[in-house]
């Protein structure tokens, strides 16, 4: 069965742009990124950015704007079964340089390796302008949260 993960959050300001592989069920089923409560994406970014994390779908788009924070998915649309992205079939890859050129998006970080390595095999152009980071999923046991909130702070302090 083919999904389709989610339109890019995305404002006239923003400034950085996190990207993920594909949504997760938990994500798909709430309707919006990083749903799955395991998932460290959202301590991380409160952290980073020194403020409570949040709870619903309303406060977490509230932090993304505060911060001029973007997110998307490398995959827009593809098969697969469950969350994992090693499952990934068929994948349709969002048109970043596009969005790239309608906002003034200064940094990618890529959230995981599976964003990272779609995002260079499709958009290469991009390699000097993404950082890449560990994913925040729950299957990710030896990820390094200071260096992810530290990379964060950086780059918001940069743009």
């Amino acid at each position: 069965m083919v999904y389709e993960g989610f339109e890019p959050f995305v404002q006239d300001d923003s400034v950085l742009l996190i990207l993920g592989s594909f949504p997760s069920v938990k994500s798909r089923e709430e309707g919006f990124y990083y749903g799955n409560r395991q998932n460290r994406f959202w301590k991380l970014v409160a952290a980073a950015t020194d403020e409570p994390v949040p709870q619903t779908v309303e406060q977490k788009k509230a932090l993304l704007r505060a911060h001029k924070i973007a997110l998307w998915d490398v995959v827009i649309a593809c098969e697969i079964k469950g969350s994992m992205d090693k499952d990934i079939k068929n994948p349709v890859i969002a048109d970043i340089p596009a969005l790239l050129a309608r906002y003034p998006i200064r940094h990618i970080v890529t959230n995981g390796g599976t964003a990272q390595k779609l995002l260079l095999r499709y958009h290469p152009a991009l390699q000097d302008n993404c950082l890449p980071l560990p994913s925040t999923s729950p299957a990710n046991a030896r990820l390094n949260v200071s260096a992810w909130q530290n990379a964060l702070r950086s780059l918001l302090t940069l743009a």
